[in-house]
């Protein structure tokens, strides 16, 4: 069944105005594009919308009851946690989401910031720009010790698309992989235990989702065991490390550095533990693994397949 009247709430989160629209539009014919949509505003835009989709802007049981014509909510992301699935499958409202369409990316990610720790890039550059090379005996600096991937270790704690795609790039650097049991799961063939992946990796890198089970999954006891020296990696998401332990455990160089995309709570508020100015070899970067423009065009043309493949009558990526 044809949908006229589409609404998207929050494009600036996707569009920096490099974005082609042209896919969506070709699915709908009359869309409203908000840059931003703060909470108070979101009844009055989605009143008469029948499809809606939203990035972060949170949709609860009471907006989506007060959208008489709302047939369709895409959610142009992986997680749905902003939208109440169990209010709009009883509402009679579809939900659909994207996956797959970041991994590119967030892989590229991952090893930039492994490559940088294990090269010093930041250290380098500043010592550049200090002038310690034009002041150098020898031609070349030797200041801060530059390790290998080829023969390390790395731990990779969830293993869909993401982890299975950091793995192929790390066997490619000649890199050892393990795989982390499921959090929470039984033991499966060709896993490892969660506490002997930390305890025998150079490099642990988090790929699981945000739940029950993986909140906190690593805290003080967690980077207690990991090898001294050993880097984390986080691309997944904020609630999964103890931010305040993880800042401890840089501080007092009990962990060789980490790479953190993603905070508990984002934008942070003020006095977040690592956001402070004194925590050594940290790479803390704004929640943009997943951001090239590649994966967001990609997640546009996904969020208009699945509004197509509504109208055809077909479920694709059905979540209600």
């Amino acid at each position: 069944m044809p949908l006229t009247r589409a609404v998207l709430l929050d494009l600036a989160t996707i569009d920096r105005g490099d974005i082609a629209l042209d896919r969506l539009r070709s699915v709908c014919p009359h869309w409203t594009f908000h840059p931003t949509t703060a909470p108070g505003e979101t009844t009055g835009r989605i009143a008469e919308a029948e499809v809606v989709v939203t990035n972060k802007v949170e949709l609860d049981r009471g907006l989506l009851a007060a959208a008489p014509r709302l047939r369709l909510v895409c959610v142009a992301a992986t997680g749905t946690n902003n939208v109440d699935l169990a209010a709009a499958r009883e509402l009679g409202i579809a939900v659909t989401n994207v996956t797959g369409y970041a991994t590119p990316s967030v892989v590229q990610h991952v090893f930039a910031v492994m490559l940088a720790h294990a090269t010093r890039l930041a250290d380098y550059r500043q010592a550049v720009a200090e002038g310690a090379w034009e002041r150098s005996e020898q031609f070349c600096l030797l200041d801060y010790p530059i390790w290998e991937l080829a023969e390390r270790t790395l731990g990779i704690v969830g293993y869909g698309a993401l982890g299975q795609g950091v793995a192929r790039v790390a066997a490619a650097f000649g890199m050892r992989v393990l795989i982390a049991e499921r959090p929470g799961g039984p033991p499966q063939p060709g896993r490892t235990p969660l506490a002997e992946l930390l305890v025998e990796s150079d490099v642990v890198s988090l790929h699981v989702p945000m739940n029950e089970s993986t909140r906190n999954l690593i805290g003080a006891a967690e980077l207690a065991v990991m090898k001294p020296g050993a880097l984390l990696v986080n691309t997944a998401r904020g609630g999964i490390v103890d931010e305040a332990a993880l800042a401890q455990a840089l501080r007092t160089g009990r962990l060789g550095g980490a790479a953190v995309d993603v905070l508990t709570v984002e934008p942070p508020p003020a006095g977040n533990p690592l956001l402070a100015a004194d925590i050594p070899n940290l790479i803390l970067t704004p929640h943009i693994a997943w951001a090239s423009r590649e994966a967001r065009q990609r997640l546009i043309d996904e969020v208009a397949e699945n509004i197509a493949a509504f109208q055809q009558g077909r479920a694709r990526n059905r979540l209600a």
